[in-house]
């Protein structure tokens, strides 16, 4: 999870376009009300030149979370469906 997290940074900084995301070609004028401090820490912490592309950028991590969550909950649920056979080598589920 942390390097994926890693990997879409850099890519943002970059200017990688990353195929897994989408984006509008329009955009809509929203108006909301923010806290200001947490808009310029995501700014600083997200290397975005201007606040929106702050809160685009961290609505696109979050969306990218989400979709990380699905997977790895889907796969868990294939895993623990398919019979297998857990022994616990160390007692530690023992106590």
């Amino acid at each position: 999870m942390f390097i994926e997290f890693i990997h879409m940074y850099i890519d943002a900084i970059l200017g990688r376009e990353d195929d897994r995301m989408t984006t509008a070609r329009v955009r809509s004028h929203k108006h909301f009300q923010l806290d200001p401090v947490k808009i310029k820490r995501a700014q600083r912490v997200l290397s975005a030149g201007t606040e929106t592309e702050a809160i685009d950028r961290a609505l696109d991590m979050v969306i990218a979370e989400h979709e990380r969550n699905r997977l790895t909950i889907e796969a868990n649920d294939r895993f623990v469906k398919s019979g297998i056979n857990i022994k616990d080598v160390y007692g530690a589920l023992e106590k």
